[in-house]
């Protein structure tokens, strides 16, 4: 019969471990009480029942959409976290994955997403799946069959989502659908010959038709599943007529037939239909397009203009940023450090109120202080002179450098001044025995030391600046504009704020385009950081 204990098995001559000591026995018994308890256990479950409640919610849509894949991700990370939690021991884990989900979540997965976005022909014209966009073709040219008959109908709503009740006056049997889903057969409640109510929906009352008028005019139910079958459609929310769509699809030879001019349309692979003259049916849908994208975004002769002086005002604006915002946060760092300052504490508050205001309130600010007619610097500083600071390709830029000045030097004013303290008297007091002046000390040893706990925070102020979105949009917006540009770009736009504008501004919105720029850029940041960080030698010094 043996007995089975908790110690440790020792072998023969092996010394016993030494007792465990008073600070040992105390965090022991610290980890004992916060890991139990009743009030703890209660909270895990709360936590983890929102978790799972939470994981349910997003499976149910998934598989509603045939996410598949996802869903099956969406499960296996639910369960791997309740089994970590509910678990005595993987203790790393549990204080380790919280911060894993949301780097996958918030920035593996937005990565890998916008590259994939990158890889489509997503935009303007190309929205959706091939189903969707022969729908909105159909959708799009339809016309009253002359002969229709009349079909009694009732406006219905689920979930803010509109439908037609529709009674076949020749069976009186109902059907229903949205724009989305063709008609259905259904049991209804009639009044009369009208199907009126339908369960799982809401019928619509006159004057909620009235309010919804343009809604309910616009809405188009197919008829069935081919969409050659055409429509039903109503004008006033009571009679409904069939419509059927000019255009004639073929699913199996894969086009689309005008019906008017005899013109055929196919599936070239461009994500549209396309006739032999090369025009286009409008709206497409999304295609992997490779690395087109990419390709267009460096050699298409029409962006690459502004794409060179866009790209070198980046890094100007980024290097200038962090260069004045650094010189200026360490000179005033140096002066209010001197203890023979008086008020220094004062004067330190006083420096990073800037800081403490939204930067999008300061930039506002600052663009009507350089308003052209009623600024504060061309009324009071300059005798009502009229320089144009915002309108000037070159004066913009100088505009938007000041305001970045005044918003980033408060942050280099605290980083300096917490650098500057921790450097140790010891070495200035023995570089003065040794008769070494000011400026030599300052040179040879704080900004040495200095620079060894900043240059982390340098590079991580270029990489901020470089995608410096709110002060070149809240001052600028990029302007002013580049009317030569075959995109909307202005003179004072960064590669970010450009991207933004091709992505959602103008008639023609790029996703994938923009998408690659993206990339471009977060590959660009990346190994300037990799470069600075080896060059300086400051992931060394902070491990």
């Amino acid at each position: 019969m043996s007995i089975q204990t908790d110690e440790p098995v020792r072998l023969a001559g092996e010394p016993a471990p030494p007792p465990p000591t008073p600070k040992q026995r105390r965090a022991a018994r610290i980890a004992d009480e916060a890991s139990g308890g009743l009030l703890a256990v209660v909270l895990k479950l709360v936590l983890l029942g929102v978790v799972d409640a939470i994981a349910v919610y997003g499976v149910l849509v998934l598989a509603t959409h045939e996410q598949w894949l996802v869903t099956g991700v969406v499960v296996a990370v639910t369960a791997l976290v309740n089994w970590i939690y509910f678990s005595r021991k993987r203790l790393p884990a549990k204080y380790l994955t919280p911060g894993v989900i949301f780097l996958v979540v918030f920035q593996v997965f937005v990565l890998v997403y916008t590259f994939y976005i990158g890889l489509t022909n997503y935009g303007t014209g190309h929205n959706g799946s091939k189903e969707q966009a022969v729908s909105s073709l159909m959708a799009s040219s339809l016309e009253r069959v002359e002969d229709s008959p009349t079909y009694p109908v009732t406006v219905v709503d689920r979930a803010g989502e509109l439908g037609l009740l529709v009674t076949n006056p020749e069976t009186g049997d109902a059907y229903v659908g949205t724009s989305e889903q063709p008609l259905e057969q259904v049991d209804a409640d009639f009044d009369g010959d009208r199907a009126v109510a339908v369960e799982g929906w809401t019928s619509l009352q006159f004057a909620d038709v009235l309010n919804r008028t343009e809604e309910i005019t616009a809405l188009a139910v197919p008829y069935s599943e081919n969409p050659n079958d055409g429509a039903i459609q109503t004008p006033d929310g009571q009679s409904g007529y069939r419509y059927v769509s000019t255009l004639e699809y073929d699913e199996a030879a894969g086009t689309m037939t005008d019906t008017s001019t005899g013109v055929v349309y196919s599936d070239t692979g461009v994500g549209a239909f396309t006739a032999e003259d090369g025009s286009q049916l409008l709206p497409g849908w999304q295609i992997v397009v490779g690395f087109d994208n990419f390709v267009r975004a460096v050699t298409d002769e029409r962006l690459a203009g502004p794409l060179v002086y866009v790209t070198l005002w980046t890094f100007a604006f980024a290097i200038l940023s962090v260069a004045t915002t650094f010189f200026l946060g360490l000179f005033l760092a140096i002066v209010f450090n001197d203890l023979r300052m008086r008020g220094r504490k004062i004067y330190r508050v006083l420096m990073i109120l800037p800081y403490a205001i939204p930067s999008f309130l300061s930039a506002l600010v600052w663009a009507g202080m350089f308003n052209r007619s009623f600024g504060f610097f061309n009324q009071v500083l300059f005798g009502g002179a009229e320089i144009p600071w915002l309108t000037d390709p070159v004066l913009a830029k100088v505009a938007i450098l000041i305001v970045n000045l005044w918003l980033g030097f408060p942050y280099m004013f605290l980083v300096c001044t917490g650098a500057l303290q921790s450097i140790p008297d010891e070495l200035q007091e023995a570089a003065r025995v040794d008769g070494a002046r000011p400026w030599a000390i300052f040179r040879h040893i704080k900004l040495p030391l200095l620079l060894v706990s900043v240059a982390p925070l340098l590079i991580s102020s270029f990489a901020f600046n470089f995608n410096n979105f709110n002060i070149i949009y809240m001052l600028t917006n990029g302007g002013p504009r580049d009317s030569d540009a075959p995109i909307p770009v202005g003179h004072t736009d960064i590669l970010i704020s450009m991207v933004y504008k091709v992505a959602f501004t103008g008639q023609t919105r790029d996703y994938g385009l923009a998408s690659a720029y993206s990339i471009i850029i977060f590959v660009v940041v990346a190994i300037i950081a990799i470069l600075a960080f080896r060059r300086t030698k400051s992931l060394e010094e902070l491990n």
